[in-house]
């Protein structure tokens, strides 16, 4: 069996994902290219209910913390509205979905509705 040279350990239960370069845990990653991008750049802009309320939520954005938190300040100020960015995905309150969109697209990037 032929092995790759970028074979090797990306997830450990023990310590999370680990970065491909210097097979680190993102958290103590010396080299800061695993911790580089967060999303697996497919968005997707989507509207949720969470606690009786309205949230609207974008995946899969492939940016840095520091640049998806600009883009998740940007977007909330565009509607209005308060928010946050944890895990990588962007939370908007209430319904947005139309503007985040419109947004987005702006920006450059290729987002797509899911869900209903």
């Amino acid at each position: 069996m032929k092995h790759s040279s970028n074979s090797g350990l990306v997830y450990s239960t023990e310590s999370g994902r680990m970065c491909p370069d210097c097979r680190q845990p993102l958290a103590g990653c010396q080299c800061k290219a695993g911790a580089a991008i967060l999303g697996d750049g497919m968005v997707r802009v989507s509207r949720q209910k969470k606690g009786g309320k309205t949230v609207t939520l974008v995946k899969g954005l492939a940016l840095d913390a520091a640049a998806l938190a600009q883009l998740g300040k940007a977007l909330r100020t565009a509607c209005g509205a308060g928010g946050t960015v944890k895990d990588g995905v962007i939370e908007v309150q209430g319904d947005h979905c139309d503007l985040v969109m419109t947004m987005l697209v702006e920006q450059g990037h290729r987002p797509k509705r899911a869900g209903g």
